[in-house]
C-alpha cells in the first residue's frame, strides 16, 4: 500500500468516529514524512505508512479484541500489506507491556518486533505527539497518558514496566535524528 492509500484508510476508519485519535495520527504521520527524507526510500515509506496506520485498531469495526495494536495488526495482515508493517503496528510504543496487562501477549507475539531504527522512530514520533497532533516532549506525553488512563487501567499499569523500553527507543531515535541532521520539533 502507498502512503496515500494508508492515509485514506486511516481517515475512513478514524476521522468520523474518533476525531481526536485522527488528529493524533495526522500529527504522527506529518512528522514521519519529515523524518522519512533521512531514511532509505523503502524505510521512509514504511515509517510513513506505519505512522498512518499505527492506531487504526481503535476503529470500532476493527476492534475485535479491544487491544488496538493487535486489532490493527490483524486488520493489516488481512489486507496483506506486508509483514514489517504488521509488526510495527502490533508492537508500537512498547505494546507488549500493555498486551501482558490486557491478557493478549501470546497473540501479539505472532507478530515480529523488528527492534530497529524504523521501529524506534515510530515509537518516538507516537510518544512525542499529543492526542491533538502537536509535538510534545516525551515526559509531557507520558504524563498525559498517565493522567488520562489512571493507575487501574491496563495502560496505566503497564507504564512503569514499559518506561525503560520507551525511554531507550526515544533516546536511540533522538540520537539518530541529531546525527542525521534532523532537528527535533518538540520542547
Amino acid at each position: 500500500m502507498s502512503a496515500d492509500s494508508d492515509r485514506d484508510l486511516a481517515e475512513l476508519y478514524l476521522a468520523g468516529v474518533l476525531p481526536r485519535r485522527w488528529r493524533h495520527v495526522q500529527g504522527v504521520a506529518r512528522r514521519a514524512e519529515a523524518v522519512a527524507a533521512h531514511l532509505s526510500p523503502a524505510d521512509g515509506e514504511l515509517l510513513v505508512n506505519a505512522a498512518w496506520l499505527h492506531d487504526i485498531g481503535y476503529a470500532p469495526p476493527l476492534a475485535t479484541t479491544g487491544f488496538h495494536p493487535l486489532d490493527g495488526a490483524n486488520a493489516m495482515r488481512e489486507l496483506g500489506v506486508g509483514e514489517r508493517l504488521w509488526g510495527l503496528v502490533a508492537h508500537h510504543s512498547a505494546a507488549i507491556h500493555e498486551a501482558r496487562e490486557f491478557g493478549v501477549a501470546e497473540q501479539l507475539y505472532q507478530f515480529r518486533d523488528e527492534q530497529g531504527l524504523v521501529r524506534d522512530l515510530l515509537w518516538y514520533l507516537d510518544m512525542t505527539t499529543s492526542p491533538d497532533g502537536q509535538p510534545v516532549s516525551f515526559a509531557a506525553r507520558m504524563a498525559d497518558v498517565r493522567a488520562r488512563y489512571g493507575p487501574e487501567h491496563f495502560v496505566g499499569r503497564a507504564l512503569g514496566p514499559s518506561m525503560g523500553d520507551r525511554q531507550a527507543a526515544v533516546d536511540r531515535a533522538l540520537r539518530w535524528l541529531v546525527d542525521a541532521g534532523h532537528r527535533p520539533d518538540h520542547t
